[in-house]
């Protein structure tokens, strides 16, 4: 796991077996790491634990690699069993407290929020971020994903909590600069890049356009510095 003060979770992909065209979950993270990727959480409702651990095994040494991030979705015990860097809960899984306290202070722990007031929560009970979402209509990846919430939602959360927040669902290329704008830390894809035909070249793509969104908000909020020489 990248050994920093800050965890960057920039371009954060999750895997999807049903999205993945026939690709193993680590053949996806593989090609999402040389892609640029800071973070692949590893996402699968339907394989078997051993399955599972298996995979993940091969993940974490991957991330460890290249200096990424590997959180499991869900699976705390999964987590502990092939030290995996964090994990990811939703709202109906295991609590926050629960999490941090069976797998110590170092590990990330993610959790998707729904509300201000739930993202708060999760910052006292000792989350490392946060996720909101679907932002943009998703279609195959999540069958209990809501209704879109849209980019100002992240603005409605931050308002709430300091901890990164990660904007996910729906979200394509040509959405990136809205979604860097409105205040997102990361942008968690999964669609745009596991279904892409060359999964590096689209997370590489990925990683650009979010470096250029960011690059201009900076120019945007404060012209002077970005004209200084260097």
């Amino acid at each position: 796991m990248k050994r920093s003060a800050h965890h960057d979770f920039s371009v954060y992909v999750v895997t999807d077996p049903m999205l993945s065209r026939g690709r193993r979950h680590d053949e996806v993270a593989s090609a999402a790491f040389a892609g640029g990727a800071n973070v692949v959480q590893l996402r699968d409702k339907h394989a078997s634990s051993q399955a599972l651990y298996n995979v993940a095994s091969k993940m974490q040494a991957l991330a460890s690699k290249s200096d990424g991030i590997f959180i499991v979705n869900d699976r705390v015990e999964l987590v502990q069993a092939v030290d995996a860097d964090g994990l990811h809960l939703g709202q109906d899984d295991l609590s926050v407290a629960a999490a941090r306290k069976m797998l110590g202070k170092k590990k990330v722990i993610g959790v998707s929020v729904e509300s201000g007031e739930q993202a708060a929560e999760a910052e006292r009970d000792g989350a490392t971020y946060v996720a909101i979402g679907p932002i943009y209509e998703a279609r195959g990846s999540k069958s209990d994903a809501g209704p879109p919430v849209g980019p100002q939602a992240i603005a409605e959360i931050r308002a709430h909590t300091s901890l990164p927040i990660i904007a996910i669902g729906g979200i394509k290329h040509h959405h990136v600069a809205e979604v860097v704008t409105a205040g997102a830390n990361g942008l968690a894809i999964v669609s745009a890049i596991v279904s892409a035909p060359d999964i590096r070249a689209s997370t590489a793509e990925l990683r650009r356009l979010i470096e250029a969104a960011r690059f201009e908000a900076a120019r945007t909020k404060n012209p002077a510095r970005t004209n200084e020489p260097a």
